[in-house]
């Protein structure tokens, strides 16, 4: 069995942090929980953050020659129900017909007090 990969994607910023955006091994691609911090929709609500979330793991598919298509398993860790329906909606829309496995924690906070979600997800390569 080949060794982990450790990956950062230069597109989504400098890691400060002791972590990768992701980890490769074998067939599949573990990547770390993605927020919407420093992106504009920092302080907007959950769908907004939801929607920044997605476009950086799109351009994490991307880069791995491969599409959202391929996600097997996501967890969402959010601050607050309040806002489900909309979150639901971006979901529905990125997943379309590839449902992918989900946990849904409700979390007290996150990194930051603005973030309302934070996700993390496995894609098959």
């Amino acid at each position: 069995m080949p060794q982990p990969e450790r990956k950062n994607y230069p597109q989504l910023g400098e890691v400060k942090a002791p972590y990768v955006h992701a980890v490769k091994h074998g067939d599949t691609l573990y990547v770390s929980g993605l927020t919407a911090f420093g992106t504009p929709a920092q302080h907007s609500g959950i769908a907004q953050q939801a929607e920044a979330i997605f476009s950086q793991l799109e351009l994490i598919a991307a880069a791995e020659q491969t599409s959202l298509a391929s996600l097997i398993k996501v967890t969402i860790f959010i601050t607050a129900f309040s806002d489900i329906e909309a979150l639901r909606e971006v979901l529905f829309r990125y997943y379309g017909a590839h449902l992918p496995a989900s946990s849904l924690v409700q979390v007290s906070g996150l990194f930051s007090a603005d973030l309302r979600i934070e996700i993390e997800a496995v894609l098959a390569l």
